[in-house]
């Protein structure tokens, strides 16, 4: 049977390349699950979990956004950060959470600041959420 090849690749290092059956993605518009034989595309990847499938056992990354391009049996993951959801420090992703929360009610959304912010309160979330399903 076919097989996918995953690569997860954030500016400082190569943090995966393996085969796969499966691959599911945190997209910019939802989940989306990519297979061998999967149609040529490019998207928008939204903090979450990256999910692999691989002889019936799942494992999984948080990936903190970026891009994806899918094509030719392979799925290339550009991440801004990535890791393995085993590897996550809970504690530090709940504190950064909460410090961005704080610093969110202090401004208004026309502040530059604002939505940077905003995302990092959006990837903390995923980030805490990533770490509870292992």
């Amino acid at each position: 049977m076919a097989k996918l090849t995953v690569e997860i690749v954030t500016p400082e290092k190569r943090i995966l390349t393996v085969q796969a059956d499966e691959a599911i993605v945190p997209g910019g518009e939802g989940l989306f699950g990519v297979r061998p034989g999967h149609t040529p595309f490019l998207s928008l990847v939204e903090p979450g979990t990256l999910t692999l499938i691989e002889g019936g056992r799942q494992d999984r990354y948080f990936i903190a956004g970026g891009f994806v391009e899918v094509s030719n049996d392979k799925v290339l993951v550009l991440a801004d950060a990535a890791e393995h959801v085993n590897g996550i420090d809970v504690a530090g992703a709940r504190r950064r959470l909460a410090e961005s929360e704080a610093r969110l009610k202090d401004l208004n959304s026309a502040d530059a600041r604002y939505a940077l912010e905003q995302a990092s309160v959006r990837r903390e979330a995923a980030r805490i959420t990533a770490s509870e399903n292992r």
